[in-house]
């Protein structure tokens, strides 16, 4: 049998073990990447069109973060922003990496803010991907996601929410989605960082977003431009909440430039 890809290497971070896929060893700053919400999430079915691009030149770290994917789901913990941030920081220090550079899709772009927040000098630069971590009325699409059933028939119909070219929404991925979402996760309640923090963060940011996004809406990222000081946006046209999917070679560029001219910067 085949190993299931899904699956990395387990790294003890506090209380539990964490599953994490850890790939590449170039000469620039570690990437951490933060997957999303949502039934059947795991960091390999958010980042496995990411990771190889990126990994070219860096080390890139991509973590299930706990209650997501195939870390351990520890009694009695917490789901909530603090645990995740500690998770973080945690598996950051098992694996001796002082700074990465942070980036965070949807969920986990509310992750990579607070995290940001809270231990500034262990981040160097800052994407947010279809985040949320500021206020917005909720759509109808991210209200279907969380209130999700598990089947396949309704799996399959969610992920037309996350798609603009429903050709990308196909049953094998659907199918994987939905084997992963069987058992019931918590939602996060508060996922939001105040104003005057993400305001008072000075790390050279980079917004991406879909402009059909119908999970989470663009004004979030006009919210967060609009906040950040030092930030730039990229809007794709024709594109959903899957950015990284839909315009893959286009975002693995546009982040490892981003990422290549702070390595260039500091040379």
């Amino acid at each position: 049998m085949s190993q299931n890809p899904e699956i990395g290497k387990s790294v003890r971070t506090g209380s539990f073990n964490t599953n994490v896929h850890d790939a590449g060893s170039g000469s620039g700053v570690p990437a951490l990447l933060i997957h999303g919400s949502g039934p059947g999430v795991s960091a390999w079915a958010n980042w496995r069109l990411v990771i190889p691009a990126l990994a070219r030149d860096r080390r890139v770290i991509a973590p299930d973060m706990v209650g997501f994917g195939y870390t351990d789901r520890p009694e009695g913990i917490q789901y909530n922003m603090d645990t995740w941030v500690r998770q973080a920081l945690d598996l950051m220090d098992a694996l001796g990496l002082e700074q990465v550079d942070l980036v965070g899709n949807s969920f986990g772009g509310a992750l990579a803010l607070a995290l940001t927040i809270r231990a500034p000098k262990r981040v160097r630069r800052l994407v947010l991907m279809g985040s949320v971590g500021v206020p917005f009325p909720i759509t109808q699409g991210l209200d279907a996601v969380w209130g999700y059933q598990p089947s396949l028939d309704n799996m399959r119909s969610i992920m037309d929410y996350f798609a603009w070219d429903r050709a990308l929404v196909n049953d094998e991925l659907a199918k994987l989605r939905y084997e992963a979402s069987i058992p019931r996760q918590r939602w996060v309640d508060a996922m939001q960082s105040s104003e005057a923090d993400i305001r008072a963060l000075r790390h050279e940011t980079l917004i991406v977003h879909g402009r059909e996004d119908k999970v989470i809406p663009l004004s979030t990222s006009l919210t967060l431009a609009e906040w950040i000081q030092n930030a730039q946006l990229h809007v794709f046209g024709h594109c959903g909440h899957w950015t990284q999917i839909e315009h893959n070679a286009r975002f693995n560029r546009l982040v490892g430039d981003f990422f290549a001219e702070a390595d260039q910067q500091s040379a």
